[in-house]
């Protein structure tokens, strides 16, 4: 008894710690660890991140390593080696990304570097191209944190002053695409209410004293303007903001001649942003690098949206349009590609997808990575960029150049193995409201092709307001005379089906079928005579009728349409005559020797409620402007079935 009640024990034990296993195994994160080897000043760090689950088909999964080390300076590559300035504690931040991965990216906690001694010489080298750049360390994911640096330089040859700003969330989407977690300043840079906007005036003579936000007095002396930057600042800011829902601005200071610095923006992308994987979102950045003048650069960084982090990716900004201004606009596609082999690749074709509606004699090539020039049309062994068409495609091929591999020896810059073709092209002179989507097809040198995802366009469906007038005719009711006049709502130029919505207002004039009713009157007397009775009505109503259809358009020019019709008759006037003659005999042949006449009318309010099936054809233009149409409505009452005869425009 004692062995099995000490049986049950264990295997209920057993039973509950696998359980533990389980829920423990289902909840863990995956997660990617830093470690560092430290030499005084100088560290090391190492990323531990956690196996990667390989896409089937797909080339092979790798990570890329984006590393803030908390001094205001970060990193792209995967054992990067910094040098820190000063003595002091830092926090060192990793955010590891996984490409031809079916999980999410691994989450990483800040690890604390205490830097005791200074052991090797810091070096503050310059590094900038240029005096402005907005950089990512990924594209958007819903729900996933990505970082923007903004990094800014001081080309002038004085101490500056000045601002930056940070749009983000467009205007254009109605859910926020981005939520603000965190700045991440490193040089006293001063967070500024958004709504506080200081403009500043152009100083022009010695001695002159500028108001800032802040209230402080702060004495200027005048210094030549950069004439290639931008200078009416006011107008930028209006601009962003008829453009942006949200921004952040920044003051800084003190910025010595050739100085770098950089702003670490986290942002979160919310569940409601745009879940189309070929839009094209943006953030905006300006500086402006004296804040005694109105002088400022722009920089728009635009960003695709992307459900798993592939760097093979195609996307376009014309991912909903309005289909009344589509022909003022021209569509930009942006064809991203990364080399993923042990080798340079040589020669890469990117065969693309154009839809019909677009015209192919009008695409333009932009920009592209490798920098090269467009081919000639004879053969050249420099390196350039060749564009050939098929009927349904567009040919792009980097020829005689050098694209590193990422599993390439040596090769420690992933960026340095990405290339893009970025494009814009018009449409056609004729075309439909008609989603497409279009991919394309990669191959580097001769292997196998890969595919990109699908990149859509798609039409917002837009509003019709159409004006409708006509006759009804109804072949059951007596002297019947009906008008009316209304509109129709749907959808703007649809391609096939729609939907579409009427309210008409009748005035319908008909008269009852007349009623005869003839009975004999035997008096006690003996007197026996025959007494007719003659009842007439006639009606004015005011009807509104209420159609709910489908339609579908065969073509330009016919339509069909099929649905449901209430009708209800907002006033009913009902005029009756009532005669009753009095006849000597059985017939009324004999003279009458007595006659009564009585009229009268009535009115009533919301009566008559109908409702029918109701089928119809149109000619003309059927998607928009004038046509004609014929409808017959069975209503589910006897007499009212009848046919409408119409004319309509479509706005």
């Amino acid at each position: 008894m004692n062995k099995l009640f000490l049986f049950i024990c264990l295997l209920f034990i057993h039973v509950y710690s696998y359980s533990q296993q389980l829920v423990a195994n289902d909840t863990l994160t995956r997660t990617a660890t830093i470690k560092s080897t430290t030499n005084g000043n100088e560290i090391i760090f190492t990323p531990e991140t956690p196996t990667l689950n390989q896409i089937a088909g797909a080339p092979k999964a790798f990570y890329t390593h984006y590393w803030e080390f908390g001094d205001g300076h970060y990193s792209t590559e995967e054992k990067p080696k910094h040098v820190y300035k000063n003595k002091g504690d830092y926090e060192v931040k990793l955010w590891a990304t996984n490409n031809y991965d079916t999980g999410k990216p691994p989450t990483t906690r800040p690890k604390k570097i205490a830097v005791n001694s200074i052991t090797t010489d810091y070096e503050d080298l310059a590094v900038m191209d240029e005096d402005f750049t907005l950089k990512r360390n990924r594209e958007p994911v819903p729900e996933q944190e990505i970082v923007t640096v903004l990094s800014y330089k001081n080309v002038k040859d004085y101490v500056t002053n000045g601002k930056i700003y940070l749009f983000y969330n467009e205007l254009k989407y109605k859910a926020n695409n981005f939520e603000l977690l965190e700045t991440r300043t490193h040089h006293n840079e001063k967070n500024i209410s958004a709504n506080g906007f200081a403009y500043t005036n152009n100083l022009d003579e010695d001695h002159t004293y500028l108001a800032s936000l802040n209230h402080d007095i702060i004495k200027s002396n005048p210094v030549l303007q950069d004439s290639t930057e931008k200078t009416n600042l006011p107008l930028t800011i209006a601009e962003s903001q008829a453009y942006y829902k949200d921004w952040s601005l920044l003051e800084f200071d003190n910025m010595q001649p050739n100085e770098e610095r950089h702003i670490f923006f986290s942002l979160k992308t919310t569940p409601e942003m745009v879940k189309d994987t070929s839009a094209i979102i943006s953030v905006r950045g300006i500086y402006v690098p004296d804040g005694n003048y109105d002088n400022h650069k722009v920089k728009d960084m635009e960003m695709e949206i992307v459900t798993s982090h592939d760097p093979n990716k195609m996307s376009s900004n014309g991912t909903f349009m309005n289909y009344r201004l589509v022909r003022f606009k021209t569509l930009k596609y942006k064809i991203k590609f990364q080399n993923n082999g042990e080798g340079p690749a040589r020669t890469i074709r990117l065969e693309t997808d154009i839809p019909d509606m677009l015209d192919k004699s009008t695409l333009k090539v932009l920009d592209m990575y490798p920098k090269c020039d467009i081919c000639p049309k004879r053969e050249v062994l420099y390196s350039c960029l060749d564009t050939t068409f098929t009927d349904s495609q567009a040919i792009f091929t980097f020829k005689n150049i050098y694209l590193p591999g990422s599993e390439q020896k040596n090769v420690k810059e992933y960026d340095s193995t990405k290339g893009f073709v970025k494009y814009s092209i018009k449409f056609a002179k004729d075309f439909h409201k008609k989603k497409t989507k279009s991919r394309t097809a990669i191959i580097f040198d001769k292997n196998e092709p890969i595919l990109t995802n699908y990149s859509t366009t798609r039409f917002i469906p837009g509003l019709s307001i159409g004006a409708k007038m006509g006759y009804n005719s109804f072949s059951d009711l007596k002297n019947s005379k009906s008008y009316f006049l209304g509109f129709t709502l749907s959808p703007y130029k649809s391609y096939r089906w729609y939907w579409q919505v009427e309210l008409m207002n009748n005035l319908h004039n008909y008269d009852a079928e007349t009623n005869v009713v003839e009975e004999f009157i035997q008096e006690a007397q003996g007197f026996r005579f025959l007494q007719r009775t003659t009842t007439d009505a006639s009606y004015e109503n005011i009807d509104w009728d209420i159609p709910v259809l489908i339609r579908y358009n065969i073509n330009n020019y016919f339509g069909l349409g099929a649905g449901l019709q209430n009708t209800i008759s907002l006033s009913e006037k009902q005029e009756q005559r009532i005669l009753i003659e009095w006849f000597e005999g059985d017939t009324p042949d004999t003279p009458s020797f007595n006659i009564e006449e009585d009229t009268g009318s009535e009115t009533n309010s919301f009566t008559n409620l109908r409702t029918g099936l109701l089928f119809e054809a149109t000619a003309g233009f059927a998607r928009i402007g004038p046509s004609v149409g014929a409808r017959y409505i069975m209503n589910f009452e006897n007499d009212f079935n009848y046919w409408q005869f119409y004319a309509i425009w479509k706005f």
